[in-house]
C-alpha cells in the first residue's frame, strides 16, 4: 500500500477510535438535552428576555443552557429573540449559553480531556457572558442595535429548529407517550443538525494528529516562555476555530488533539469558545444584521473569548487545576476492547435506536430540509389535499415560495 493510502487509513482509524471513545457520551448528552428541551417550561420566554437589566441576561443564559448545542440553531434562535424585542446582550447571552453551558458538550469534554476542562468550559461560558454584557456598549451603540433589529426583521427567517414540548406536569410526562415523542423528535432533530459537524470534527482530529510534534511546536511556540505561550494560545485558538469551519460539539475532538499537541490551556479554551465565530456563521451574521453590526459583535465575541480564556487560565493556575500532564495521541484515540466503555456504547446504541424509531412511527419529514418533525407540533401547509409538515417558518416559507413544492 502507498504511503498516502496508509496515511488515509490511519487518519480514518483515528477518527473511528475517537468516535468509539465518545459515542455513549454523545447519546447521553443529546438525550438529556432533548428531555430538557421537551419538558422545561418556556411560557412567555420572549417577553422575559426583553428589557434592560440583569434579569433578562440571567433568563437568556438559563434558556440557552436548556437548548440544543447546535451553533447554527443557536444563532437562528438568537436572531428570532432579537427580532421580537430581546436586547443584544440577552440574545448574545443566549447564544453563548447554548454553545458553552449544555450537557452534551460538557460530557464529551470530560471524556476526552478531563473534568478540569469541563469545569473550565462552564465557568468560562459564564465569564464570557459577563464580559460581553460589560463591554457591549464599547462595540455596539443603541442606535446601531436598533438598526440591526430592523434589518433582522426583514431578513430571511432561516432554519430554526422547532422544539417539541408538551404542557404537562413533569411526573405525568415521565409516563406520557406523547411527551417521550417530544423527547425523541428533539433528540433526532439535534442529531440531524449536528451529525456533519461531529463527523468533520472527528476526521479533522484524526488527520491533524498525524502532523507530528514539529508542526505543533512551531505553531504553538512551545519553546517560548509560559506567559507568551498562554497569551499566544488564547489569540491563535479562536483563529484556528474560525478557519476549521467546525463548531458545536464537533470541535471537541480537535480541541483534544490541540491540547495533546502543546496548545496552552487558555488556547484550548479559547478554541472551544470560538464556535460562534466560524466563517459560515459570520456570513450568517452579515445576512441577519447587516455588515456594521455583524463586524462589531464578531469583534466583541473574539475579545470576550480571548479574555475569558485568560481569566480562567489564571484562576485555574492559582488553585492548581490546570492539568500538568498532557495526554498522548494514543490516550486520546484509545482502543476498542471489551470493557465498561463497550457496555455503555451498547446501551447508548439501544437508546439511540429506540428514540429514533419513535420518530419514525410518530413523525413526518420536512420536505425542504429533510428533518423529522412531530406531526402534532409541526407547522403545516395543505396543498391539493396533501398535508406537509415543517420544522419551522423558514422551511414553510421556502416551500410556499416554490409554489408548494411544484417548482413553479
Amino acid at each position: 500500500m502507498s504511503e498516502i493510502g496508509s496515511l488515509l487509513l490511519e487518519g480514518l482509524g483515528n477518527a473511528a477510535l475517537m468516535a468509539w471513545q465518545i459515542w455513549w457520551a454523545l447519546v447521553l448528552g443529546f438525550a438529556i438535552s432533548a428531555m430538557v428541551q421537551a419538558w422545561a417550561p418556556r411560557e412567555r420566554i420572549e417577553a422575559l428576555l426583553s428589557g434592560p437589566g440583569a434579569a433578562p441576561i440571567a433568563r437568556a443564559t438559563g434558556f440557552g443552557a436548556a437548548s440544543s448545542s447546535c451553533s447554527y440553531a443557536a444563532i437562528a434562535i438568537g436572531k428570532s429573540l432579537f427580532q421580537k424585542g430581546a436586547s443584544s446582550a440577552a440574545s448574545l447571552a443566549f447564544q453563548f449559553a447554548s454553545t458553552n453551558l449544555v450537557w452534551e458538550l460538557g460530557l464529551v469534554i470530560w471524556v476526552l480531556m478531563g473534568w478540569q476542562f469541563t469545569l473550565a468550559e462552564y465557568l468560562g461560558g459564564v465569564v464570557m457572558i459577563l464580559l460581553m454584557w460589560a463591554m457591549l456598549r464599547l462595540f455596539v451603540s443603541k442606535q446601531l442595535e436598533e438598526e440591526a433589529r430592523e434589518h433582522a426583521r426583514g431578513a430571511d427567517t432561516g432554519h430554526e429548529h422547532h422544539m417539541a414540548s408538551t404542557a404537562l406536569p413533569l411526573r405525568e410526562k415521565l409516563t406520557d407517550s406523547q411527551s417521550w415523542s417530544d423527547v425523541a423528535h428533539n433528540f433526532r432533530g439535534d442529531w440531524q443538525m449536528l451529525w456533519k459537524e461531529i463527523v468533520i470534527g472527528l476526521l479533522l482530529a484524526g488527520y491533524i494528529a498525524l502532523l507530528g510534534d514539529s508542526f505543533f511546536n512551531g505553531l504553538f511556540l512551545t519553546g517560548a516562555p509560559p506567559v507568551v505561550q498562554t497569551i499566544w494560545g488564547a489569540v491563535i485558538g479562536p483563529v484556528i476555530a474560525m478557519l476549521s469551519f467546525v463548531c458545536s460539539v464537533g470541535n471537541i475532538p480537535l480541541a483534544a488533539v490541540l491540547w495533546s499537541g502543546g496548545l496552552s490551556f487558555a488556547g484550548v479554551l479559547a478554541f472551544i469558545f470560538a464556535d460562534l465565530i466560524v466563517l459560515p456563521i459570520i456570513v450568517a451574521y452579515r445576512k441577519y444584521y447587516g455588515n456594521a453590526y455583524a463586524a462589531r459583535i464578531v469583534a466583541l465575541m473574539f475579545v470576550t473569548m480571548v479574555f475569558a480564556a485568560l481569566i480562567i487560565d489564571v484562576l485555574f493556575g492559582a488553585v492548581g487545576l490546570i492539568p500538568s500532564v498532557r495526554p498522548t495521541t494514543s490516550d486520546i484515540f484509545g482502543s476498542v476492547k471489551l470493557d465498561y466503555k463497550a457496555v455503555l456504547n451498547a446501551i447508548a446504541l439501544a437508546a439511540f435506536i429506540a428514540l429514533w424509531m419513535i420518530t419514525v412511527r410518530r413523525g413526518a419529514t420536512d420536505p425542504v430540509c429533510g428533518m423529522s418533525v412531530d406531526k402534532r407540533v409541526a407547522l403545516t401547509s395543505e396543498v391539493d389535499g396533501t398535508t406537509w409538515y415543517f420544522c419551522g417558518p423558514g422551511c414553510q416559507e421556502k416551500f410556499a415560495a416554490d409554489d408548494g413544492g411544484r417548482g413553479g
